[in-house]
């Protein structure tokens, strides 16, 4: 039974550790949520230790240079951890084979600069056209303001072709950017999947993700008994990992579901949210209008 609480305060104490979502939950692609901000602020000073863990494809130092220009303040987290880290660890790994071709936006370009120091002997990774590829990289569409998976379906269909892997370098589906809604990388790995295409993924809700988080966590406290919350407006994503790792979630439901529980985001219908969260089979520990 999920539990509908008005703060993060009402709950901290039981937790030493949040893994908290970004977009949606701590600021709207545009500008950052203030009780939002003064919730996480509150557990670090109280002595949480608060991960910002997000499906952002990029590496952490570009999402810790996104999150500055939102005006996001650096006192309010620890740590940052993003899909994009661990993908960039499967790449370097070979997970796609050596020779991949990326579609994603200019900005997503720093996924194949901003490499981690750390990996194990990484494979040299060559860009190249589609038709010479072992393997295909998406960061994302190449223009979310305007383009949508339909746009690439002759591309998928030639990667189905030519039996090429996707990693996919951020799982969510969509956002919303203020008040427009935009695709993700993981619609195009939907949609490749659903030819019969192969994609691989790594951020949230899969595991490697959380297992990269739970190593930071432990090289900073140096502990890996942490009583961890997972914070997050994505129930397939944030609330499905958590529940997948074993940990408590707490599912923001004033973000991209809000327009399921009634008119008003901020008064969530408890009749409509115990009914809907029974259809997606995911029970979060609490609920939350807006993480507060």
């Amino acid at each position: 039974m999920t539990n509908l609480i008005a703060s993060l305060a009402e709950i901290s104490d039981r937790y030493d550790a949040v893994f908290c979502d970004l977009w949606g939950c701590l600021h709207n692609g545009r500008t950052p949520f203030p009780a939002a901000v003064a919730a996480l602020r509150a557990f670090r000073e109280k002595g949480g230790q608060v991960v910002l863990l997000t499906n952002s494809p990029r590496p952490r130092s570009s999402v810790q240079a996104q999150l500055g220009g939102l005006g996001v303040p650096e006192d309010i987290w620890d740590d940052i951890v993003s899909s994009g880290d661990a993908s960039q660890y499967a790449l370097l790994s070979g997970a796609v084979g050596q020779r991949v071709h990326h579609i994603g936006a200019p900005k997503d370009e720093v996924f194949f600069t901003d490499l981690p120091g750390d990996a194990p002997d990484p494979a040299p990774i060559t860009r190249v056209p589609l038709a010479d590829a072992e393997g295909v990289v998406v960061t994302g569409l190449r223009d979310d303001q305007t383009e949508t998976p339909d746009d690439y379906r002759a591309t998928l269909l030639l990667m189905k072709a030519q039996g090429l892997p996707m990693l996919c370098a951020n799982p969510d589906l969509i956002v919303d950017l203020g008040e427009t809604r935009l695709y993700c990388a993981g619609a195009l790995a939907q949609a490749y999947e659903a030819m019969g295409g192969t994609a691989l993924y790594y951020g949230k809700p899969h595991p490697p993700v959380y297992d990269l988080a739970r190593r930071r966590l432990s090289a900073r406290t140096g502990r890996d008994d942490h009583a961890i919350l997972a914070i997050g407006d994505g129930i397939n994503t944030d609330v499905q990992g958590g529940i997948g790792e074993g940990i408590d979630t707490l599912f923001v439901t004033g973000g991209i579901a809000a327009h399921e529980f009634g008119p008003d985001p901020a008064r969530p219908d408890p009749a409509r949210l115990t009914a809907w969260l029974q259809e997606q089979r995911l029970s979060p520990t609490y609920a939350i209008p807006f993480l507060g």
